[in-house]
C-alpha cells in the first residue's frame, strides 16, 4: 500500500472557448506544479482535470501513474467501504477549473436513463453510462445562461416583439412547459436563413420594448460575433434562458437534462463522474446532436435565477469555522472551500470518503496523512478517506476540496 495523500500533476484540454496562453487560469494554475511537465504555450487552454476519469487523468506527482491506477491498488483504503458500496471502484466525481473566452455550447448533460442509451448505441461519443449533475463556483466575474426564465418573462418578450412570434405553435398561445419545448425545438431546427432573420429583425427593435430584458440587445451582437447570425442557440439562450452574472464565491448547480451555456469567466467546476453532453447550439452544424433527443431529455427545473443559485454555508467540517460547504441535491459530491489570511489555521475533520483538494490562491503548510506539504496556488492533492486535513497559511490561502462519503 503507498501514501494516502498525495501530490497530483494534471494537464489542460484545447477548447477553442478557451483563453489563450497566459490568459488563462486554467493554464496557470496547471503550470504551477513543482516539476510538471506541462507548459504554457500561445493557444486556448479551457479546462483543468482532477479527477480519473480516462479522458484527461490527473497522476500522482512522484511516480506519474495515472490516479485510477493507484486507486485501483488500493480502492478500499482510499475511496472507503461506503463509497465503494454507493459508486464502485472509482472517484464519483470530477472537479475542474475552467477558464472560459467566450461562449460554451449550449448544451445539457443527459440523465441516467438516457445516457445509458447513447452509450449503448454510440459508445465512442457518449463514453459512460453516468448522469452529469453539476455546479460551478466563481472564482471572478462570470457570465452564464443557465435553467429557464419564469414563464412569465419568456411570454413578455413573445407578446411584444414580433418575430418572435413565428415560432409559436398557434397564435393566442399561453405558456406553458410544453409551449416552451414546442418554441425551443422549432428554432432548433428552423433553417439558416430563418434565424438569421429573426436575428437582424430583433437588432432593429427599440430598446424599450424589451423591458426588463434590454440585456438581449448587448449580448445579441456579442454571441452573433463568437459564432454566427444563422446559430439557432443565440435565440434559445436569450430568449428563454436565465442570464447571471455570478462575483466570486458565487455558485450554481445545473442538473442533468438542464440546458446551460457558460459565456465567460474563470470557475472551479464540479460535476459526477461523466463525460456526456448533447449540443445544439453555439457550434457549427455539424457538430449539433439531434434535436429530436435534447428535446426529449429536456427538463424544466430550475425556472428561475433563484433556482439556479447553490448558496454556500458555513461547514461544520471547519473545525475553526473557516471553511464553507456547497451541498448541491446530488450524492456524488459536496465542495468545501475555506478562506485563510495570513498566519491563519483551519483544520477539515476526517471524511469517510475520498477528496482532491486543490488551491487557487496563496501559500502554506498542510499536514495529512502523517505527512507535511507545502501547498501553494495550483498545488493539487488526493485525499484518501478518514485523513484530517491542517491547513497553516503563510500568505491568504484559497482551497477548496471536493469530496464523497
Amino acid at each position: 500500500m503507498g501514501p494516502s495523500v498525495f501530490q497530483l500533476e494534471c494537464s489542460c484540454n484545447n477548447y477553442p472557448w478557451g483563453k489563450r496562453g497566459n490568459e488563462s487560469l486554467a493554464a496557470t494554475l496547471c503550470s504551477k506544479t513543482p516539476n510538471t511537465s506541462f507548459k504554457i504555450e500561445d493557444k486556448e487552454y479551457a479546462e483543468m482535470w482532477m479527477g480519473d476519469y480516462p479522458v484527461l487523468p490527473a497522476k500522482m506527482l512522484k511516480t506519474g501513474e495515472e490516479l485510477h491506477k493507484v486507486i485501483d491498488s488500493d480502492k478500499e483504503g482510499l475511496l472507503g467501504k461506503k463509497c465503494m458500496e454507493k459508486f464502485g471502484g472509482v472517484l464519483p466525481f470530477l472537479p475542474k477549473i475552467l477558464s472560459i473566452a467566450k461562449a460554451l455550447t449550449l448544451q445539457i448533460h443527459p440523465d441516467k436513463d438516457l445516457a445509458a442509451r447513447l452509450h449503448a448505441k454510440n459508445p465512442d461519443q457518449f463514453t459512460d453510462a453516468n448522469h452529469k449533475p453539476e455546479i460551478a463556483i466563481a472564482l471572478g466575474p462570470f457570465e452564464v445562461f443557465a435553467g429557464w426564465k419564469p414563464t412569465p418573462d419568456i411570454q413578455a418578450l413573445f407578446d411584444v416583439l414580433p418575430p418572435l412570434q413565428k415560432w409559436l405553435p398557434n397564435k393566442n398561445v399561453h405558456f406553458n412547459n410544453e409551449t416552451l419545448k414546442s418554441v425551443t425545438q422549432t428554432i432548433l431546427k428552423a433553417s439558416d436563413a430563418d434565424i438569421k432573420e429573426c436575428q437582424e429583425q430583433l437588432a432593429e427593435i427599440p430598446r424599450e420594448k424589451y423591458g426588463k430584458q434590454a440585456y438581449i440587445l448587448d449580448l445579441l451582437p456579442r454571441l452573433q460575433e463568437q459564432y454566427s447570425l444563422e446559430d439557432p442557440g443565440c435565440l434559445v439562450a436569450l430568449v428563454t434562458m436565465n442570464f447571471l452574472i455570478l462575483a466570486a464565491g458565487e455558485a450554481i448547480y445545473v442538473p442533468a437534462d438542464a440546458p446551460h451555456a457558460y459565456l465567460s469567466g474563470d470557475i472551479v467546476e464540479c460535476m459526477a463522474r461523466s463525460n456526456n453532453v448533447l449540443n445544439t447550439g453555439f457550434c457549427p452544424r455539424a457538430d449539433r446532436d439531434s434535436v429530436e433527443v435534447f428535446s426529449a431529455a429536456l427538463t424544466f427545473s430550475p425556472h428561475s435565477t433563484k433556482e439556479v443559485m447553490l448558496p454556500s454555508n458555513k461547514s461544520s467540517r471547519g473545525k475553526h469555522g473557516k471553511t464553507v460547504e456547497y451541498a448541491p441535491p446530488t450524492s456524488e459530491f459536496n465542495m468545501l472551500k475555506t478562506v485563510l489570511k495570513g498566519g491563519e489555521k483551519e483544520v477539515i475533520e476526517k471524511i469517510a470518503g475520498p477528496s482532491v483538494l486543490f488551491a487557487t490562491s496563496g501559500e502554506g503548510k498542510m499536514k495529512s496523512g502523517g505527512e507535511g506539504f507545502e501547498i501553494k496556488e495550483g498545488y493539487i492533492f488526493f485525499v484518501g478517506q478518514g485523513n484530517e486535513v491542517e491547513l497553516d497559511a503563510q500568505r491568504g490561502l484559497e482551497v477548496y476540496q471536493a469530496y464523497a462519503e
